[in-house]
């Protein structure tokens, strides 16, 4: 495993940490800001939503990689499926991909989304993600963007992600057979998968994100009461330990949601802190 107690060059910021991936939320740092910032620390990535980009993805991805802090990952795709997903899928997707082209970002994170109207289970549901996958693939690698597919906790199974497990995202990335197309590993989504060392070892090459949290014992909303990494209960070195046994030698991406808790400080100090622990629990 690498050492990252001597170089945290490896360490991402998702800007979700400081609130940003909700209108309202935060301190409303602007991109640039949140850039430089993340400089001054020797973070070595950083990863946006869309809803912060606009139209302004070339600057924003020049000022970045100028001040040595590659955006690293786009958040995210449109659901494809269920209650929540955009009429027009395809259409919001290709926006999607060319926001992370322009941005020169690695990695689209896709949220499938839930449950298709009039079906039962995840099954169909799944199928239907497959579909949308296979026909973006080609289009996102022509435009140098890998996908990546986060299973989400179950919790979420009806609304925001049928898919919830790392197999079944691995089943869909054997189905389509894309090589740009593979999974994000998300703490806060696996940590209580019995059978994620197993799917690791098979991931091999196909795992393009590492997303970095904690699961609070007591959490008091699952959307939006995260912990940081230290705070609860997932056993962040043995995820890491599968992670990078699989090949993954990437950025690790913290993505804390936290309304009322890491939201409500103040950026540098959420900054700070995400560093220290990073370097000492992670």
């Amino acid at each position: 495993m690498r050492d990252f107690t001597k170089d945290h060059s490896a360490l991402a910021l998702n800007t979700a940490s400081l609130g940003h991936n909700l209108e309202g939320k935060g301190a409303g740092w602007s991109p640039e800001r949140v850039i430089d910032a993340c400089a001054a620390r020797g973070y070595g990535g950083i990863v946006f939503w869309r809803r912060e980009i606009g139209a302004r993805a070339v600057a924003i991805g020049d000022h970045a990689r100028g001040a040595g802090v590659p955006v690293v990952g786009l958040c995210r795709a449109p659901f494809l499926v269920g209650p929540m997903a955009p009429v027009a899928v395809w259409d919001d997707f290709q926006a999607a991909i060319d926001m992370a082209a322009a941005l020169q970002a690695q990695v689209l994170t896709i949220v499938v989304g839930g449950v298709a109207a009039g079906t039962k289970g995840v099954g169909d549901s799944l199928k239907i993600v497959a579909d949308h996958v296979a026909k973006a693939a080609p289009y996102a690698a022509a435009r140098g963007v890998k996908l990546a597919l986060e299973p989400l906790n179950p919790v979420y199974a009806g609304n925001r992600s049928c898919l919830t497990t790392t197999r079944d995202a691995l089943d869909i990335c054997d189905a389509v057979a894309a090589p740009n197309l593979g999974v994000a590993i998300d703490v806060y989504h696996v940590w209580w998968d019995t059978d994620l060392p197993r799917q690791l070892a098979r991931a091999g090459g196909r795992i393009f994100g590492y997303h970095l949290c904690d699961w609070l014992a007591d959490t008091h909303d699952v959307l939006l009461d995260r912990g940081m990494m230290g705070d609860g209960v997932a056993d962040l070195r043995a995820i890491r330990a599968g992670v990078e046994g699989a090949g993954y030698c990437g950025p690790c991406e913290v993505e804390i949601f936290s309304a009322e808790d890491w939201w409500r400080r103040d950026p540098a100090e959420v900054l700070d802190v995400i560093l220290g622990r990073f370097r000492g629990v992670c």
